[in-house]
């Protein structure tokens, strides 16, 4: 699997990958991500932003993700330039059960671990079991769950060794 940052031009990929995602979520009752979350715009400028990565093997797009170095939203007491978060982990549909979302996850430890940061962290919707499960097998622990609006959130951590 070799995974690179998404260039500007890929942004209708990173988009498309994304919105397969949340359909698919969305028709087996779990929706997460609305149309104004994976669509062009919000996707191309945190694309230009350098925050997408894509995940291929050989020709074909297997996944994305977004890396963050803030997180206002879900980690507010986080000192920034502390810690990365993972966002937007996408697999293409064709790719699931391939181990592409720890491919993701170990490539968004290298990066974070090689910016000398201490933590990677990320959140995902608390009632959301095997997606829980995927993150604690990785190494992630649980900080906190915390409430926005009607929606319980599951807050994880992972320390970072320093380079």
């Amino acid at each position: 699997m070799q995974i690179e940052q998404a260039r500007p031009a890929e942004a209708p990929t990173v988009s498309a990958v994304l919105t397969e995602a949340a359909q698919w979520l969305a028709a087996d009752g779990r929706p997460l991500w609305s149309a104004a979350d994976t669509g062009l715009e919000r996707v191309q400028r945190d694309t230009d932003a350098g925050r997408y990565f894509i995940a291929r093997k050989n020709a074909d797009v297997a996944g994305v993700v977004r890396i963050d170095l803030e997180d206002p939203h879900f980690w507010p007491e986080i000192e920034s330039g502390s810690s990365a978060f993972v966002h937007k982990l996408a697999v293409s549909r064709q790719w699931a059960g391939h181990g592409v979302s720890t491919a993701l996850l170990g490539f968004a430890r290298e990066h974070a671990t090689g910016l000398g940061l201490q933590h990677l962290r990320l959140d995902c919707v608390a009632d959301r079991a095997p997606l829980r499960a995927l993150y604690e097998r990785f190494g992630f622990s649980l900080h906190s769950e915390i409430q926005k609006g009607t929606t319980s959130f599951a807050r994880y951590e992972l320390p970072l060794g320093r380079r």
